[in-house]
């Protein structure tokens, strides 16, 4: 395998974490952005030793992220793979999330990534090769109660991501979305920010869909050591796809969800048609 160099943001835990790992266990070499100094350190420590490098950053921080993709070209080399992972879970139902934190999950979730990947595709764009990955979730193709600014978010990245990709493959980059189904993180635990409850008209929908969630953080079905192999098997195929479902949760969930979706376009398609023009086009 010919070896690479790797950016993944948000790299202190979870998927982040797991992808970094197995970069580093094929011989990468990876800078991985964390929020500290003590999550610095301890990623730095990641063996093999030399081949982890951390960089602090908030990718909220438009110009931060401009200037650290900038000195790691420079400093470490040219970037063959960036992974633009940072973001996190809003759980809540859709009336009672304040719009302060809708707006918060949207600057982390797509206009964090979006900087990451702006930031990295000029270079790439020179040198006529490279990958760039996003970290959406199965909640990007599906969606479920109780999680709809975070569905939303991740919906938005994967429009922006096959747009992208499809802007981009005359240059030789390709453009992957990740969609991970439910892996035993912290991501539903400590990592998840849930607005409060206020309406109880939510409550019988609600309440078990947020206590199953809670119970089952730690034992999900999803292992992160074998997504992060997954990923970097992906950055090393000749032609990687445009969306890797990881887990075989997300597998069912998201086949249903898109089945559904296929239903209601067959179920109305002769009213979608009486929409035109009958003269046609007007060209």
């Amino acid at each position: 395998m010919q070896k690479q160099n790797w950016l993944i943001t948000g790299v202190s835990t979870g998927l982040g974490r797991a992808f970094a790992q197995a970069a580093l266990a094929a011989g990468h070499t990876v800078v991985g952005t964390v929020r500290s100094e003590k999550d610095l350190r301890a990623f730095e420590e990641l063996p093999p030793k030399g081949y982890a490098h951390g960089r602090i950053l908030d990718v909220t921080d438009d110009d931060a992220v401009s200037s650290v993709v900038a000195e790691v070209e420079q400093s470490v080399g040219p970037l063959d793979v960036v992974v633009a992972n940072a973001g996190y879970g809003l759980e809540g139902i859709f009336e009672e999330t304040p719009l302060a934190e809708v707006r918060r999950q949207f600057e982390v979730n797509v206009f964090g990534t979006v900087a990451t990947l702006q930031a990295a595709l000029p270079h790439m764009r020179r040198r006529r090769r490279g990958h760039l990955m996003a970290v959406t979730s199965m909640g990007g193709l599906m969606a479920v109660p109780g999680m709809s600014a975070y569905c939303g978010s991740k919906f938005a990245l994967e429009g922006i991501l096959e747009a992208l990709g499809k802007e981009v493959a005359q240059f030789g980059i390709h453009v992957t979305a990740i969609e991970p189904g439910s892996f035993r993180t912290d991501w539903a635990g400590r990592s998840m920010t849930r607005a409060a409850r206020t309406i109880d008209d939510y409550d019988e929908l609600f309440n078990p869909i947020r206590a199953a969630r809670q119970k089952a953080s730690g034992n999900q079905l999803g292992n992160p050591v074998k997504a992060g192999e997954a990923v970097v098997h992906i950055a090393s195929v000749e032609r990687p796809p445009a969306h890797l479902v990881l887990g075989s949760d997300a597998l069912r969930l998201v086949t249903a969800a898109r089945t559904a979706v296929d239903e209601d376009i067959r179920a109305w398609e002769a009213l979608s048609r009486t929409t035109d023009f009958a003269e046609g086009a007007q060209l």
